[in-house]
């Protein structure tokens, strides 16, 4: 069985064939790769310093590393998407797109128009947590909250390019002693800029981070940095 990966120059068009799984030759700037009867197909291209999705040609959603991705020196397809590529250029995107979602105790869904865009936790608003999976999450054209989660969410870009990348600074603070807990994404890592308590704030011992936020406790209260 074989699936079609297309190249497409910018002056003179042509058109490859390739068995599923195997790269396809290309030199062009914009690289068309197509996943037929499921399969994965992988269209050799220049990624050296990203790529991005600059149209999609099929009905099927393109969705970065869920039908479509990079490994080596070829971007790859499946589940039958169907989209043209090039390398990534600079990004000049400043302005974030942001969705406030609140739950009052029952799910609640609050409708987005993402085509494939991802999602990440931008603020939490609520004192209960927000951990996704648990208490939030999103689907094709929605973000949802439950748990009494209320947060901010930030909504990526279309192409996969992904957020924003400005630093995202958080206060999180540990009340009466009590341990709290302050909803944000974590993609790599988070710092402390300034501490706000006279409590000590020790990494490990009074402050803490894992995917889904930051954590503190024994009356340590910070403003932090997450990347």
């Amino acid at each position: 069985m074989k699936a079609v990966c297309a190249v497409v120059l910018l002056l003179v068009p042509a058109l490859f064939t390739a068995k599923a799984g195997e790269p396809v030759a290309a030199s062009a700037q914009v690289v068309r790769c197509e996943s037929k009867d499921m399969l994965r197909v992988f269209c050799e291209m220049d990624v050296g310093k990203g790529v991005e999705l600059v149209r999609q040609l099929s009905e099927q959603n393109c969705i970065r590393e869920t039908s479509w991705g990079m490994e080596g020196d070829a971007v790859w397809v499946s589940n039958n998407c169907r989209a043209e590529f090039a390398k990534r250029q600079p990004s000049t995107r400043k302005s974030r797109r942001v969705v406030r979602c609140e739950s009052r105790g029952r799910v609640e869904i609050c409708p987005v128009v993402l085509r494939g865009a991802p999602v990440r936790l931008l603020r939490q608003q609520s004192v209960l947590p927000c951990r996704e999976g648990r208490s939030w999450g999103y689907d094709r054209n929605e973000i949802w909250a439950s748990r009494g989660c209320q947060g901010v969410f930030e909504v990526g870009a279309e192409d996969g390019s992904g957020f924003v990348q400005t630093p995202r600074k958080v206060v999180c603070e540990s009340k009466s002693n009590l341990r709290r807990e302050c909803g944000v994404s974590v993609e790599r890592r988070v710092t402390l800029i300034e501490q706000l308590s006279n409590a000590q704030c020790r990494e490990g011992e009074t402050w803490g981070w894992d995917r889904n936020g930051i954590w503190v406790d024994k009356g340590c209260r910070g403003e932090f940095s997450a990347d």
